[in-house]
């Protein structure tokens, strides 16, 4: 009896028409004799305090004290629940609209459904059941509302319940063996981790990010983790102003990522090769890159440009400083396109801030010589298109020259790289030895094209000419012939 007994009571579970707590529930009366575990806990339980029995669960007479007449099968006793027969008796009651609302409950009733069809839907090991049922994260005796400190789905208490599993190696390998168990230790390392150590219940915990009753796989693209979603996931906290109101965070990420290269590959073009919040901060161990990371996060993806910024003289220079490496030059979250705009000592070039005519002159000379170069590759560059559509339109064979010109273009893509070395001698290098040696080679072949054009056609109207005075000649000689 004491086995069955300490059975799950669940979640969702089915009331009894007009109980209240009482001293006629004959099945709490007599477990509570025995002082057995369930019991303790069950006085304390939202069930209980709504009125619930624990019939309502287990089946059974609840009214009487005689043991066979309480958990015979007339009575509907069903003992334990097992299985997926565990959260079933939840959504008895749980899935239920009309039910919830005599008891005013603001939980939503499609809990089953969303568990059913989310990633703990799935079948277990046995394959009889699913992973996860109600009691797993919810327990079975005891139950409080998930706003009380004491209930595992509490928001401080979520990470540790969620880790039940989730750490645990040999269960984890059993599902998905490429499934890092570290995700509790790291989000204890993080911003959102470290405060809800100290009990900050605001802070982001595995709920916020991946959901509750409906969490999908990461690469699901319903999935709130789902690259392409993850950004708004992140906005539902950071994006609100009331909410983050008390910790000094500016509100503005998501709008400004949105408007971002980044943003546009990711959330217009659907790039999943694009970096999303967690690419940058992190996931479960999300923390701000600090200064001396920044390169090194940016870096990851974009590797040969922090390598050659790493052997610059900014180098030193923004150590110095004690300047954050990329993003004193391209912002953070707002990242343009890198245009030729940014470069030089112009107002809207990003040199411009530090170097001045009269202020570090020699970047000023470098940069002001290194934009001359670029402006003039593009220049060429448009102008060997421009006579290269000239020469097709005209109907020449040009496709070998407009072929090179895309080594001009690569030339001029290799220079924005070399930017970062702030070497005016390797920049020329390629601007002058790669993209304007190209450019000039095409727009000499598009010349002698157009050239050819215009000889063909003089040549083509000589010819008419002379063949038209043939013409002329030997009708007039046949004229003549007739004559005489």
């Amino acid at each position: 009896m004491k086995k069955t007994t300490a059975a799950l009571i669940l979640i969702c579970s089915i009331s009894l028409s007009g109980y209240t707590p009482s001293d006629n529930d004959e099945c709490l009366n007599c477990h509570d004799a025995l002082g057995d575990e369930p019991s303790q806990l069950y006085k304390n339980d939202i069930h209980y305090l709504k009125g619930i029995s624990c019939s309502a669960c287990h089946g059974g007479d609840n009214k009487t004290d005689d043991i066979d007449v309480a958990m015979s099968k007339n009575a509907g006793f069903i003992g334990v629940p097992k299985g997926n027969g565990i959260s079933e008796r939840c959504s008895t009651c749980h899935s239920n609209p009309e039910f919830m609302k005599k008891y005013n409950s603001p939980l939503q009733v499609n809990q089953m459904n969303l568990l059913t069809n989310s990633v703990h839907g799935r079948l277990s090991i046995n394959g009889k059941e699913r992973i996860v049922q109600c009691t797993t994260c919810h327990n079975a005796h005891g139950i409080v509302s998930v706003k009380n400190s004491s209930s595992p789905v509490h928001p401080l208490n979520v990470p540790r319940t969620c880790a039940k599993c989730h750490s645990n190696p040999l269960l984890m390998r059993t599902y998905n063996p490429s499934l890092p168990v570290d995700q509790l230790d790291k989000y204890r390392t993080s911003i959102h981790g470290l405060r809800n150590s100290r009990g900050d219940s605001k802070t982001a915990e595995c709920v916020n990010c991946h959901g509750s009753h409906d969490i999908l796989p990461v690469k699901d693209v319903n999935s709130s983790v789902y690259a392409i979603n993850l950004p708004k996931t992140c906005a539902k906290c950071h994006s609100n102003a009331d909410y983050m109101k008390e910790y000094k965070i500016p509100i503005q990420q998501f709008e400004k990522f949105s408007n971002s290269v980044h943003g546009i590959a990711l959330l217009q073009n659907n790039d999943l090769n694009a970096p999303s919040c967690n690419n940058c901060h992190g996931n479960h161990g999300a923390v701000p890159p600090g200064v001396e990371s920044i390169s090194k996060v940016c870096g990851s993806c974009h590797v040969l440009n922090a390598d050659l910024f790493s052997s610059s003289p900014h180098k030193k220079a923004f150590d110095k400083h004690n300047y954050p490496e990329c993003e004193t030059c391209h912002s953070n979250h707002q990242i343009i396109t890198a245009t030729n705009q940014l470069l030089g000592v112009t107002k809207e070039a990003v040199c411009s801030k530090c170097h001045k005519e009269n202020e570090n002159v020699k970047g000023y000379l470098v940069a002001k010589k290194m934009r001359l170069l670029i402006d003039s590759l593009d220049q060429s560059e448009k102008s060997a298109l421009n006579l290269i559509n000239e020469a097709e339109q005209k109907g020449m064979e040009i496709s070998e020259a407009k072929f090179k010109l895309r080594d001009a273009h690569q030339a001029k893509l290799q220079a924005r790289t070399m930017v970062h070395s702030f070497n005016k001698e390797k920049f020329k290098e390629i601007v002058d030895g790669k993209g304007l040696a190209t450019t000039n080679e095409v727009i000499a072949e598009a010349k002698n094209a157009i050239d050819e054009f215009y000889f063909r056609r003089v040549g083509l109207g000589v010819s008419v000419l002379i063949i038209s005075f043939l013409a002329v000649m030997i009708f007039l000689y046949i004229k003549r012939i007739e004559r005489k």
